[in-house]
């Protein structure tokens, strides 16, 4: 099991990452809330990943914390979940209002997330009520600490923040109605990442 990986990020395109670690690539998918505190191209960084093994591939999942990672790896024993739900989830939402979501109960909320039915949130409701009783709050760095380099063109930004979208599990022409609003709003925006937050905010 690969528990964690320290290296240099060559390449990050939401929700996949290339790190290189002592000259081996690895690549790995993460949610955007770990993207959000990711640093420049060329820099360190230290994430903790959970390994899934499949029998056509084995799939690596990088976050920026143990604790979301923990979530994380809570969210994919609930029946219905896997690994691109959960990613979706924590992409969503953070882990905190995750949290806040299942003790509110808050079923309607959860389904706005890509993936997640009427059922699927009900069962999430359920399963994840008593594995999150004991829930602490870790102190939150701001959530755009180390983010990534300026994307040139309103055009590069728009693409790859739809791009990311659709592969977070929005459909296409969803995807590109959330961009449009997003950028309509605030068209000051001039970063990928802080797009798709404020796009993903929205929806919740």
């Amino acid at each position: 099991m690969i528990g964690r990986l320290k290296g240099i990020v060559l390449e990050k395109k939401a929700p996949e990452l290339l790190l290189d670690v002592n000259g081996v690539g690895y690549e790995l998918q993460a949610p955007m809330s770990t993207f959000y505190q990711l640093p420049a191209i060329g820099q360190g960084v230290l994430l903790h990943t959970h390994l899934v093994v499949r029998e056509d591939a084995h799939l690596l999942y990088g976050f920026f914390d143990q604790q979301e990672r923990a979530l994380f790896r809570a969210l994919i024993k609930v029946s219905g979940v896997g690994p691109k739900v959960a990613l979706a989830i924590l992409s969503g939402v953070t882990a905190d209002e995750f949290v806040r979501l299942v003790r509110q109960d808050d079923d309607t909320a959860l389904t706005r997330i890509p993936g997640i039915g009427k059922k699927t949130a009900e069962r999430l409701l359920l399963e994840m009520r008593d594995r999150l009783k004991d829930w602490q709050s870790p102190a939150s760095p701001d959530e755009l600490a180390g983010a990534s380099r300026t994307v040139s063109g309103s055009n590069a930004v728009s693409e790859d923040a739809e791009t990311a979208l659709i592969a977070l599990g929005y459909k296409p022409q969803e995807a590109a109605r959330m961009i449009v609003r997003t950028l309509k709003d605030n068209p000051e925006l001039t970063r990928s990442e802080e797009i798709i937050r404020l796009a993903l905010k929205g929806m919740v």
